[in-house]
């Protein structure tokens, strides 16, 4: 394939898994792979593996640059704001995961049958693997259409699956410069929605996703992970998400379309004054999960004022 495409990565103690994912990257198939890294304070052999890789990287050109230390969110938004990169697509890439086979491939297949001009996202499903590779499951597989009214209380894929291309990612720099957030994979799910671009979701796993200590996220369709669910609505954590949110996409207001502008001015009403007013306003936004279950989840956080 002849496209050029640059690579963001974020890394933090990532030697265990770090070259294996750098293997599954080199594979891709791509005309040049530009790889932009920012690595947040490792004490590992990370720098290591980094300074060797910007020696021996055959597939374009490799950019390591000190993160902010601040977490996860803040290191992938200083990639995003600094990167500046000519490729034709950009890709989000975790430290720790196995890109499947044909991983871009795909991605490239889609974008490039789109408007260039239009902002547009690719993003996948994800293959859940144990420390050592093994498939132990899949990420929830979503079937409604991608949309800002979706956006705006569900995040349905990882930044590690999305591919984007320039018209994409110029808006999301654009906006991340303005504002911070919560995760970089939803940000970027409500910008290009919200500014009326295009995002596939595709049902075929695109990586296989490491689940180990801090990052293990289960299957999002057990009861245990309804429970725990219910349990973040409850001590306020979904409400303090959508804070953060609202509160950065007001910054970016004037990128918005119209319509999206007045779906976050209901959501932002659905928190606020009686229930009814509340319950009114939430359904007036036409904001929406992707599963029943969920979407009864969502009114409950807004009749208890947890929105």
């Amino acid at each position: 394939m002849g496209h050029h495409v640059a690579i963001l990565m974020a890394t933090r103690n990532g030697d265990r898994f770090l070259v294996q994912q750098l293997e599954t990257i080199a594979s891709q198939e791509a005309a040049e792979l530009e790889l932009w890294i920012s690595d947040d304070g490792s004490a590992d052999r990370t720098p290591r593996i980094l300074e060797r890789l910007g020696k021996s990287w055959e597939r374009g050109k490799v950019h390591v640059q000190d993160g902010p230390r601040t977490g996860f969110a803040e290191n992938f938004r200083s990639l995003i704001v600094s990167t500046a990169s000519n490729a034709d697509y950009f890709a989000f890439c975790d430290q720790d995961d196995i890109w499947e086979e044909g991983k871009l491939a795909a991605a490239l297949s889609w974008l490039s049958s789109q408007d260039a001009g239009r902002p547009s996202l690719f993003c996948t499903r994800t293959r859940l693997i144990d420390e050592s590779g093994e498939t132990i499951g899949y990420s929830p597989l979503f079937r409604r259409e991608p949309c800002f009214r979706n956006a705006i209380v569900q995040s349905i894929a990882g930044g590690n699956t999305m591919v984007m291309n320039r018209a994409a990612f110029t808006a999301v720099q654009a906006a991340s410069r303005r504002a911070a957030f919560v995760s970089h994979d939803w940000w970027c799910y409500q910008v290009v929605t919200g500014i009326g671009g295009t995002v596939h979701y595709s049902p075929t796993p695109g990586l296989g996703y490491r689940q180990h200590g801090a990052n293990l996220v289960g299957d999002n369709s057990t009861w245990r992970a309804r429970y725990d669910r219910v349990r973040r609505i409850a001590a306020g954590r979904f409400r303090d998400w959508n804070t953060i949110n609202i509160k950065a996409l007001e910054q970016i207001a004037d990128m918005l379309t119209d319509d999206a502008r007045q779906v976050l001015a209901d959501f932002k009403q659905s928190r606020e004054g009686s229930i009814g007013n509340r319950l009114a306003a939430l359904r007036r936004s036409g904001a929406h999960r992707q599963r029943t279950v969920e979407q009864t989840m969502l009114y409950l956080a807004c009749a208890m004022g947890k929105l």
